[in-house]
This record gives C-alpha cells, structure tokens and sequence, in this order.
C-alpha cells in the first residue's frame, strides 16, 4: 500500500504531470514522468476509466498497480511525480506483465 506521503490527491497535480511529464506507453498502461527540483518523496496517481471494465474490474486493476507502484518506490528518483493510466487491455493483464511495463517504464529498462 502507498503512503499518504506518496500519493497524488489534487486534480491540479495530476493536470501538470500529464500535460509536461514524460510518457511512456506500453501494452496495458501509460505512464507520465515529472522530477521536481526539490528532493521530497516521489508521488504516484492512477487513472482507471470506465473504459477498462465494471466498478469491480476497475478497483483491482487500480489495487494492482498501486501494490507495483509501492514496490518502486525506492527505485525511482526522489521527487518524481507519476501518472500512471491503465488502459482498456489492463482488465485482463497477469500482474506480472503489469509488473514488468511498469517497472520498465519507471526505471528506465530497455528491452
């Protein structure tokens, strides 16, 4: 689970980090990267539309990328701020191809 201290709440923030972050797409999800000059803690925020399925659907998926996400924490720079976007195809993506876009994403890997 994610910390307080590691999530973005205001619609504000998710805003900027869209419009001027660095994107990366993949398969199952989109992600958009901003680094802020001040070294505070990385942040992350999730879109799930209802495009990706029922309430149900969206939630686990949501669960699922949050759990990934609490696990880089470490692992990515101080001070970044991420949007992660689940897409349509994220509905029915094993945890660990989500994990392993995420990851190459956040961190990154090339393939």
């Amino acid at each position: 689970m994610l910390a307080r201290a590691h999530r973005i709440t205001r619609g504000a923030d998710y805003r900027s980090v869209v419009r001027r972050g660095r994107r990366c797409v993949a398969a199952h999800v989109m992600s958009y990267t901003t680094v802020s000059a001040d070294a505070g803690p990385s942040r992350f925020g999730f879109i799930v539309s209802k495009q990706v399925g029922s309430a149900v659907t969206r939630n686990t998926v949501r669960r699922r990328l949050k759990a990934i996400s609490a696990g880089l924490v470490d692992e990515i720079r101080p001070g970044s701020q991420v949007v992660i976007r689940a897409l349509p195809a994220a509905a029915e993506a094993p945890y660990d191809i989500l994990a392993g876009e995420l990851t190459r994403c956040l961190t990154g890997e090339r393939r």
